[in-house]
């Protein structure tokens, strides 16, 4: 049986042990502060057949991945990306995405964040306005656990890299974080109020669940 590797990370915020498995093929384990270490390992071993399950699962989402041949995918559209020497910023024409030569990843987070903001600002005003509930603040993350969240205070984060799937999917998640300006737990409520304003949640809420490990760059 082959041994499985894992980083473990501290978190004053964690109330129990937590294994993530990463859209890389990345195993880390979070303990709580006080946790001893052995937890780790001990967790990693309860949890074998399920943290084997999401590797194949992530090495399968980064074979896709790698098949893409030199495209990245842009909500609905497939975008060629051309190396273009001396460049230090990403720059879209037409179809085409002109990136810095070598390692253009850093370079391209950069460009679907900036362009992150401009798609998600007029759908999510977009929403609040149909919904009659408006919201505080939006930032872009990198979060490796969620695809969006919203604070009790209106504020609204989301994840850059939702602009690597459709954007029906996109859609979906501005107005399930939208419904959660007025419920903000998961309750047969919130599902209800969902489904008045997004009916397909369900297929949305599925395909990020089958999809969500080959939303990386």
């Amino acid at each position: 049986m082959s041994k499985i590797e894992y980083t473990v990370r501290r978190s004053t915020r964690a109330r129990r042990v937590r294994v993530n498995v990463h859209a890389h093929a990345e195993v880390e384990v979070v303990l709580p502060a006080r946790a001893p270490e052995r937890a780790a390992a001990a967790a990693v071993r309860e949890l074998r057949p399920w943290i084997e399950r999401r590797l194949g699962e992530a090495h399968e989402a980064l074979a896709r991945v790698a098949a893409r041949a030199g495209t990245v995918p842009y909500l609905d559209e497939q975008l060629t990306l051309q190396t273009d020497a001396g460049r230090s910023r990403v720059h879209r024409a037409g179809q085409r995405l002109l990136v810095p030569d070598g390692d253009p990843r850093a370079a391209l987070e950069r460009w679907y964040r900036r362009a992150a903001r401009a798609e998600i600002a007029p759908r999510l005003d977009r929403a609040t306005k149909i919904s009659g509930t408006p919201y505080s603040d939006l930032s872009i993350r990198a979060q490796r656990t969620r695809w969006a969240s919203c604070s009790p205070d209106g504020a609204m984060s989301f994840n850059w890299r939702l602009l690597l799937a459709p954007a029906h999917v996109l859609d979906y998640v501005v107005w399930h974080e939208v419904c959660h300006l007025q419920i903000l737990d998961h309750s047969p409520r919130f599902w209800s109020l969902l489904g008045r304003h997004w009916p397909d949640w369900r297929e949305d809420r599925e395909w990020l669940r089958l999809n969500g490990a080959t939303l990386v760059l």
